[in-house]
């Protein structure tokens, strides 16, 4: 039978699980399946898995519980295998690479930044301090540009916009990353300029958080910084 697997932890992690479901409905229990020095948490796999939010839910509490407990290597909602042991062969397989990652995010958890900034203060920034974006508006305002007008100051816009949010992305990753102990950068979508991901140890959480802060101050209403933790540590395994 198709197996749901959670997450993976040492085997001698205490894993409390006896409060908890799986995904499903009717939820599914859950169970361990070991190898001499990892254990995987895993479940019989609905036939129908769609992300709703009780299935969401009892996942991100599995991950959530063997947090509290130690180190996690959580695996993103949805992943299926064939069944218990194909998932014991990989944890032999891999042990190695597995028991380094541990290693790594041990005492760590995740938060996610996004950010953005309101276009028309974009709008106001270049054409304030671009005196060519400044010249073509002002030539399209009075009407004295010829047809191509539009389609140039569209176009030096669009550059504009794309080289100062890349710029300002990589000055809110740099005044960040001295407070984490890695991150990881995705790809930024809708109005957001910047997506990634900080793996924070939890004795410095204070500190991260105090500089985010800082930043969104600093930067001010114009910019809409979402932070989003602590979290299991998705992007990182």
């Amino acid at each position: 039978m198709p197996v749901y697997v959670y997450s993976i932890v040492a085997t001698s992690h205490p894993q409390h699980l006896t409060s908890l479901h799986g995904v499903g409905d009717p939820p599914s229990t859950l169970r361990t399946v070991r190898s001499e020095e990892l254990t995987a948490v895993v479940s019989d796999a609905p036939e129908q898995l769609r992300p709703k939010r009780r299935d969401l839910g009892a996942h991100q509490a599995v991950q959530e519980t063997l947090m509290a407990d130690g180190t996690v290597l959580p695996l993103q909602f949805g992943f299926t295998t064939t069944d218990d042991e194909a998932v014991r062969e990989v944890l032999e397989e891999r042990a190695e690479e597995f028991t380094e990652r541990l290693e790594a995010l041990e005492g760590c958890v995740e938060y996610h930044l996004k950010a953005a900034q309101a276009e028309e203060a974009l709008l106001r920034q270049i054409l304030s301090e671009s005196d060519e974006a400044r010249t073509l508006n002002d030539q399209l305002k009075s009407g004295t540009g010829g047809p191509e007008l539009p389609l140039a100051l569209g176009e030096l816009i669009a550059r504009e916009v794309q080289d100062r949010q890349e710029a300002l992305a990589g000055q809110l990753v740099d005044a960040l990353r001295g407070f984490a102990r890695e991150e990881r950068l995705s790809q930024a979508t809708g109005d957001d300029f910047l997506s990634v991901s900080f793996l924070v140890e939890q004795d410095n959480e204070k500190s991260f958080l105090g500089a985010q802060q800082d930043l969104a101050k600093e930067l001010g209403e114009d910019f809409d910084l979402r932070l989003l933790g602590p979290l299991p540590a998705y992007s990182f395994v």
